[in-house]
């Protein structure tokens, strides 16, 4: 009969009961602290039982304190017979790669970092160049369009309840609804100053970040702009992973998300890895111990001691 049919599959009973004097004899071996929770118990023959813990040990992600207790035919006192620290399943795999695009997270840039960006990033898209737009006159223009529509606006057929309130286009009305002048009060120069210095100072050229820029958010594609004498110096950015995101920056700020700061590097292809199986290399475990010999004495200090 082969080992492989004497070994029985169900652990002995009293060995596996005795997880405390597997804990004891692990915490004793180990350093204070590290020995962990009971993880499972490993039948590895007739009343031979292993009990692993988990290791807490830094360094030692998935690996297990091994604690094989046994006992003799017909004895009821389970004993210790060995404890060894042995790596798990997954221990000596690397974890599975994450690309560094899925790990960034909203936040994590800081002064000095470059977030490349896709050539094919779904968030950004060609600029206006002018080359496919169709002149003014054209009838698939949007003011032939706009014209057409205000056409049809006005011999619109219903009570006046029902037309549209907007004022007509090139009326007075229109231009200062469009300027912003119809409120009862707008922002005046002073209050226009003010808001520019204190977003100039949060999100401006002089900030840690900006210095760090490998250029400015005037040429960067996730740049919104806003309306108004403000949108000659500010914009709004669009960047879900840089600090200013959703914030009104000048247009002389910058960070690493620049749009076209640097091209995607491909990850690099390490080499495969040389192993030399023709030779073996000694690592001793301990160093050697004192052999406690007299060290040899010279010719000269031999002489020295015949004269003395």
């Amino acid at each position: 009969m082969s080992a492989a049919t004497t070994r029985s599959r169900t652990p002995d009973r009293l060995c596996a009961e005795a997880v405390d004097l597997a804990r004891a004899a692990a915490e004793e071996a180990a350093a204070p602290g590290v020995v962990g929770e009971h993880v499972g118990v490993l039948s590895e023959g007739d009343r031979v039982v292993t009990h692993f813990f988990e290791c807490r040990e830094l360094g030692y992600r998935g690996w297990r304190w091994a604690v094989t207790v046994a006992r003799a035919s017909r004895a009821k006192i389970v004993t210790l017979d060995e404890v060894v620290l042995l790596p798990g399943p997954d221990a000596v795999l690397a974890p599975e790669w994450v690309p560094w695009s899925e790990r960034l997270r909203p936040g994590d840039m800081g002064p000095g970092d470059l977030l490349p960006t896709d050539a094919e990033d779904l968030r950004l898209e060609p600029g206006y160049t002018g080359e496919d737009a169709p002149p003014p006159n054209a009838a698939v223009s949007h003011e032939m369009a706009d014209l057409v529509e205000a056409e049809d606006a006005e011999v619109t057929a219903g009570p006046p309840a029902n037309l549209p309130t907007a004022p007509s286009r090139g009326s007075i009305a229109a231009v200062a609804e469009e300027l912003g002048l119809r409120r009862a009060r707008v922002l005046s120069r002073y209050g226009l100053h003010i808001a520019a210095d204190r977003w100039e100072e949060a999100y401006g050229p002089k900030t840690p970040m900006a210095q760090a820029a490998p250029a400015s958010c005037v040429s960067c594609g996730f740049l919104t702009p806003i309306g108004g004498s403000l949108g000659q110096a500010f914009g709004v950015y669009a960047n879900e992973f840089s600090p200013a995101d959703g914030r009104v920056v000048s247009l002389s700020y910058g960070c690493g998300g620049h749009s076209e700061a640097a091209v995607m590097p491909k990850p690099p292809q390490p080499a495969p890895p040389v192993i030399d199986e023709t030779r073996v290399d000694p690592f001793p475990l301990r160093p050697a111990a004192d052999s406690g010999s007299v060290p040899a004495v010279t010719d000269e200090e031999s002489a020295e001691l015949g004269h003395s």
